[in-house]
């Protein structure tokens, strides 16, 4: 069983999955939390308690942001994901807007997609500093096609000045990674790659820890 208190001598990252709905961004949440909550700890959250609100289950679709905890070797991970739904666009900004970096999550069976151009474009526009990017259903996807959802990943990502070239893309399915769930299986092998990935993409954010606290208050609710 895993054990549940994360290391927190370990440098701390906001991060969150984005893209267009459907393509695996709660697959994808759910397949890194078990994987890592087994190889370091921490708890395993399945897609049911990501998604977890009555609507969201009804319709398949996430609407507000979930947050999960993980750890690699190297970090603690806070973990948003995001909504890719057109409709819930706004709960996708409040979520991007905490993150120090993003895993932009595309469909090989799709390619980028109306809400994959809108979330590298609204990641751009809150500040989010680098994106890895997860090439999901590698599995049922054509192998001619993949290579060129690749290239078109690249070129849609320096279209909004991420440096498409360089950015790390990992190949894998979310679903056969979840369904895995151990980190020796070969199938979570993409999982692992793609952390790595993060772990050594995404810089580590400088934190004013010298400095007075600041929380932001997003609402305020009266009670009478």
């Amino acid at each position: 069983m895993a054990k549940e208190k994360f290391d927190r001598s370990k440098p701390h990252v906001n991060i969150g999955t984005i893209g267009h709905v459907d393509h695996g961004k709660t697959t994808l949440t759910a397949a890194i939390a078990t994987i890592l909550s087994k190889k370091n700890g921490g708890v395993a959250k399945s897609y049911d308690q990501i998604d977890s609100a009555p609507e969201e289950k009804a319709r398949g679709i996430t609407i507000n942001t979930a947050h999960v905890e993980y750890e690699t070797d190297n970090r603690h991970y806070a973990h948003v994901d995001c909504p890719g739904h057109a409709d819930y666009v706004k709960n996708m900004i409040t979520g991007a807007a905490q993150m120090d970096g993003a895993i932009l999550v595309v469909a090989a069976t799709d390619g980028p997609m109306p809400q994959t151009r809108e979330h590298i474009l609204l990641s751009r526009q809150v500040g989010v500093p680098k994106i890895v990017v997860f090439m999901n259903k590698i599995d049922i996807a054509d192998p001619e096609l993949a290579e060129l959802v690749e290239m078109e990943i690249r070129d849609l990502l320096s279209s909004y000045q991420f440096p498409g070239d360089e950015i790390p893309i990992v190949k894998g399915s979310a679903k056969l990674a979840l369904e895995a769930a151990d980190p020796s299986k070969p199938d979570a092998k993409c999982v692992l790659d793609l952390m790595d990935a993060v772990d050594a993409y995404i810089d580590t954010p400088a934190r004013a820890v010298d400095k007075p606290f600041i929380m932001p208050v997003e609402d305020v609710f009266t009670i009478t």
